[in-house]
């Protein structure tokens, strides 16, 4: 579930709600896992504890100048991804997945452009150049990278967008775009609207 801004959570209190959200497959895969390496788990634990760390309510005002239309803030470096609405009576924390190197990552203002329910996809020119034995086209299901929902941005190629691959949530997974999970993605496309300020720091 998605965490919901609540006055009266204390900071571990808070943390506690954190891990469950922001672990996700993570500590059950180790669990499950009997015959893992020390070098795995500590892996996972790792990126269990960094994205616990990055899991903290944010105040919209300092990084919009209002709300109008609502506000998605993605913040690449602690992978959540930040909702307020518009009259601010609704706002979300979701864990992402974020683009796997830094050349990939793009930052700065936009907006929505398109919400697709559904999405088909189509890799970059450049994905195919890195992947050519990789598909040109991929229709809606469970084989899309793009999950259930794509919120489309004003910058060509970039998506907030769900998937069906769990495991990159919380992780540098991704060519470029910000993932969540599918539950959580069609909740933030209910809630926003084309024309909804987006900003990747």
């Amino acid at each position: 579930m998605s965490i919901e801004a609540k006055p009266s959570i204390g900071r571990r209190g808070f943390l506690g709600g954190a891990v469950s959200v922001a672990t996700g497959l993570a500590v059950p895969a180790v669990a499950q896992n009997a015959d893992s390496s020390f070098a795995v788990e500590t892996e996972a634990t790792e990126t269990v504890r960094r994205n616990i760390s990055g899991f903290r309510l944010l105040d919209w005002k300092e990084y919009f100048n209002d709300t109008r239309n609502g506000a998605v803030l993605a913040d690449t470096k602690s992978r959540t991804l930040h909702f307020w609405s518009e009259d601010l009576s609704v706002y979300r924390l979701y864990p992402t997945s974020v683009p796997s190197t830094e050349d990939l990552t793009r930052r700065g203002r936009t907006k929505v452009v398109r919400k697709v329910e559904g999405p088909s996809w189509s890799p970059t020119p450049e994905m195919l150049k890195r992947n050519p034995e990789w598909p040109h086209f991929v229709p809606p299901g469970p084989d899309n990278p793009m999950g259930t929902h794509a919120l489309y941005l004003s910058w060509r190629y970039y998506r907030i967008h769900g998937t069906h691959d769990t495991r990159k949530i919380g992780r540098r997974a991704s060519s470029g775009c910000i993932g969540l999970y599918n539950e959580h993605i069609a909740e933030l496309f209910s809630m926003t609207k084309v024309g909804t300020q987006v900003l990747l720091v």
